[in-house]
């Protein structure tokens, strides 16, 4: 399949479906939000999340997420390096 039937193929979200996407991408990270990060509560905004999205950006908001929260924790937290335990002088 050449890249231009390829593209022809594929469907783009209009304005309405984008924001649905991104209003359900909100409402499944503020449930995790809630609960610890334990998706197990939050099962019914992750299915309605990914059959409303595009799974490339599915994809793509679950590593922004795990960015995020990655961000905050050095942010907050600070950083600490792993100790080498052989260190040689």
């Amino acid at each position: 399949m050449t890249p231009l039937a390829l593209v022809s193929k594929m469907s783009f979200p209009n304005k309405e479906q984008r924001q649905r996407c991104w209003d359900l991408r909100d409402k499944y990270w503020g449930c995790l939000d809630k609960n610890n990060d334990d998706a197990t509560k939050c099962r019914d905004y992750r299915n309605m999340y990914e059959t409303e999205c595009p799974s490339q950006w599915v994809k793509h908001f679950d590593r922004k997420r795990l960015y995020l929260q990655f961000k905050d924790k050095i942010e907050n937290e600070g950083y600490e390096p792993i100790e080498e335990e052989n260190k040689k002088s």
